[in-house]
């Protein structure tokens, strides 16, 4: 309960509603079983599920786990930034569609949705009675100063919002494995059905010290301390990869290097990267549908400036024919 009251509290600050923690908040083993969950609940098999792309694997695969069918809507390059293609959205609901899968930040893009963007999805969700499954798992995570925003808040969103957050990113506690979903109270005892004969239930032991990481301050957390130091890292990358197709991340961890157009495929850069340059870049294949192949992911995460600083002469050197 304790743990339960502190998300409610962190949502209603958010939200600015009222969140009972007793019937709209369920704790899960960590934000990927918390996302499991809510498909679980509101996805029949045949249901058409709207994602972004590209967006993480984890979200594409829990859809199919679930029989779900993935429908994309794709990321832009416009002004060096990615954006929601609008139009692709209002094309892509069908009479099968159950629900939109969003997560924002975006990853691996790092794309962040703007003002225009989250309208457009939520009178999506709205005139045509959808779910809004929102992966909040870095919500926290934006540069630049960009303003904190919760889809819940636009009007007429709260009763179709399905809010999933974790501790792992925005807190660094990756391994604990605590999660939470919050939505309205019809849709929540399913969720919670889904999570007791999923995993019964997360560490006891795990769950109280994040109930005091939520209770605390800024200071106490360090997330804004985090936050800037994520962004320096940032932009040492975008510095020394100038001369390539690189998008700033605008939030979350990662963002996307464009090999298709040196030639080669996500897989094959991987590898050279990884031989030549000793990097790790994760290959985009089957992360999205028009945009996957041609990317290869670069995690600034965990990897402080100074590993960082000479990333643009190990890409070339990788990269060269």
């Amino acid at each position: 309960m304790e743990l339960r009251s502190a998300v409610a509290a962190r949502l209603n600050s958010q939200t600015g509603i009222d969140y009972d923690p007793n019937t709209q908040v369920v704790i899960t083993c960590g934000g990927m079983e918390g996302l499991l969950d809510t498909l679980l609940a509101v996805v029949d098999p045949g249901d058409e599920v709207i994602l972004t792309d590209p967006t993480y694997a984890g979200m594409i695969n829990r859809t199919r786990l679930v029989g779900g069918v993935p429908v994309f809507v794709q990321f832009r390059s416009s002004g060096n930034e990615w954006r929601l293609d609008l139009d692709r959205l209002a094309d892509a609901v069908t009479s099968k569609t159950r629900s939109l899968f969003i997560m924002n930040p975006s990853m691996p893009s790092g794309a962040v949705l703007n003002q225009e963007e989250w309208d457009a999805i939520a009178a999506t969700c709205i005139d045509n009675d959808l779910w809004l499954i929102y992966n909040a798992a870095m919500e926290n995570i934006l540069f630049d100063e960009r303003p904190y925003f919760h889809p819940a808040s636009l009007d007429g969103m709260a009763e179709r919002t399905i809010t999933v957050g974790s501790a792992s990113k925005e807190y660094r506690m990756i391994g604990w494995k605590v999660g939470w979903v919050v939505g309205p109270e019809q849709v929540m005892e399913s969720i919670g059905t889904v999570h007791i004969y999923n995993t019964a239930d997360a560490v006891g032991l795990t769950q109280t010290a994040v109930a005091a990481v939520l209770a605390g301050s800024e200071e106490d957390t360090g997330v804004e301390v985090a936050i800037a130091e994520w962004q320096k890292r940032r932009d040492v990358i975008v510095d020394e990869l100038s001369e390539y197709n690189l998008i700033p991340a605008a939030g979350g961890w990662s963002m996307l290097l464009e090999v298709g157009q040196l030639g080669f495929t996500s897989v094959e850069a991987s590898e050279r990267l990884l031989s030549v340059g000793k990097i790790a870049a994760t290959y985009m294949r089957d992360w999205g549908h028009e945009n996957s192949d041609q990317y290869v992911r670069l995690v600034f995460s965990n990897e402080p400036v100074e590993r960082l600083t000479g990333i643009g002469e190990k890409t070339k050197a990788s990269l060269l024919r």
